[in-house]
């Protein structure tokens, strides 16, 4: 299918006009042919007329009379849409229209977008010596779209004529690159270091695609319709070496980018890569806790053991005092001995504590009251609800 285009003509023009003729088109897979069937009930007025009409139209699917395609192919009627990601593919001809013979023909090949100037085709070949009277030049270029916006595929041909005169002309064509899917994030630090990505995926083409990258969740058919939207959760774990960093791992911003593949129905593949996806760098204070181990459920009124781990973040060294505190209405309670010095603590070092709890009430119940003074300075660290558990009663036991 043809571009729209605006011609430029430099050089000197012959009176009977240029000898060369360009034609540019662009290359796209067929589609399935669309069948619109004419319905009416059988004693309206065009009685059998309609359903006579439907049969003998070649785009009525074999074995079902109403669907909307049928399984032939057809080439597309106008330019299409292009999308970002995709790979846009053209058939550029040069054609000697006149009864003479051409010498040098340079044909070049350029795409201008809003950023940049690329050169996609005659950077480095040599002139064609001699084009004869209908006879012609042809390339086909392809290249992944990259960018939003208006680009320009500029043409530009020049040659000598049989009379020795030196011809040149180029030729404009303007098309638009579409967005193809929206795509939101969202980041949540968890306490146990981990990263959770969020990732919010809509196809906003008027046509399903079929998601090759991500895992199929969503069934053996990874289809997103048109204006459909799909989430994705993904539990991003630290290095081994920047988990020991603590001073690294509070200053990592820049996560990475999501790198999406997708594919049209008549296969056509594309391409979408984020930039690069930043979450704001978690806020642990002087001091933190994290709970290491903890059971998941618990028999009522029986004990068990919390593992927590004590991180200085601060600059300086730490002389710490652990109290606990209990509270009848929580459903759990400390057991063990309240007030015991911890000892010093240097900066970005942890230790570990093993505490001892009991379950006193059914249901899910969440442990707090933990309580941490640096004796330097005087000051106590709250830290409540560290972790939850499932206590249950076992009326067989």
């Amino acid at each position: 299918m043809l571009f729209n285009a605006n011609e430029c003509v430099d050089g000197f023009k012959m009176s009977g006009g240029k000898q060369l003729k360009l034609k540019v088109m662009r290359l796209t897979k067929p589609g399935l042919m669309a069948f619109h069937p004419l319905i009416s009930d059988n004693r309206d007025l065009p009685g059998q007329l309609f359903s006579k009409l439907n049969d003998t139209d070649i785009a009525k699917p074999i074995g079902l009379p109403y669907f909307g395609l049928d399984d032939l192919l057809t080439l597309p009627q106008n330019f299409g849409n292009i999308f970002l990601g995709e790979t846009f593919s053209s058939y550029i001809s040069v054609h000697n229209d006149s009864m003479h013979t051409c010498k040098e023909i340079v044909l070049k090949v350029d795409l201008q977008t809003s950023s940049q100037r690329l050169m996609l085709s005659g950077a480095n070949s040599d002139p064609v010596g001699e084009l004869g009277p209908d006879h012609s030049i042809d390339d086909v270029i392809h290249h992944e779209v990259k960018e939003l916006g208006t680009h320009i595929l500029v043409c530009a041909v020049s040659y000598t004529t049989n009379m020795g005169d030196k011809m040149a002309f180029r030729k404009f064509f303007k098309f638009q690159v579409l967005k193809p899917l929206d795509v939101k994030t969202k980041f949540y630090n968890a306490e146990s270091d981990e990263v959770f990505l969020e990732a919010q995926i809509q196809n906003i083409t008027p046509n399903p695609v079929y998601m090759e990258r991500p895992d199929m969740v969503f069934g053996k058919v990874n289809y997103l319709n048109a204006m459909d939207t799909r989430q994705y959760l993904y539990c991003l774990t630290p290095k081994p070496e920047v988990i020991k960093e603590l001073k690294v791992l509070k200053g990592v911003t820049n996560i990475g980018k999501l790198d999406i593949v997708w594919k049209t129905n008549m296969g056509e593949r594309g391409r979408l890569q984020t930039s690069q996806l930043q979450r704001v760098a978690p806020g642990y204070g002087d001091i933190r806790v994290t709970v290491e181990k903890v059971p998941d459920t618990v028999l009522l009124e029986n004990t068990f053991e919390v593992v927590c781990r004590i991180t200085n973040c601060c600059e300086r060294t730490m002389d710490l005092t652990l109290v606990l505190q209990n509270n009848q209405s929580t459903g759990v309670v400390w057991v063990g001995i309240s007030g015991r010095q911890l000892g010093k603590l240097p900066p970005n070092e942890n230790m570990d504590l093993k505490l001892n709890v009991i379950a006193t009430i059914p249901g899910l119940q969440t442990i707090s009251g933990l309580r941490l003074t640096d004796n330097f300075l005087k000051r106590t660290y709250e830290h409540d609800e560290l972790a939850q558990v499932f206590i249950y009663n076992d009326s067989n036991v």
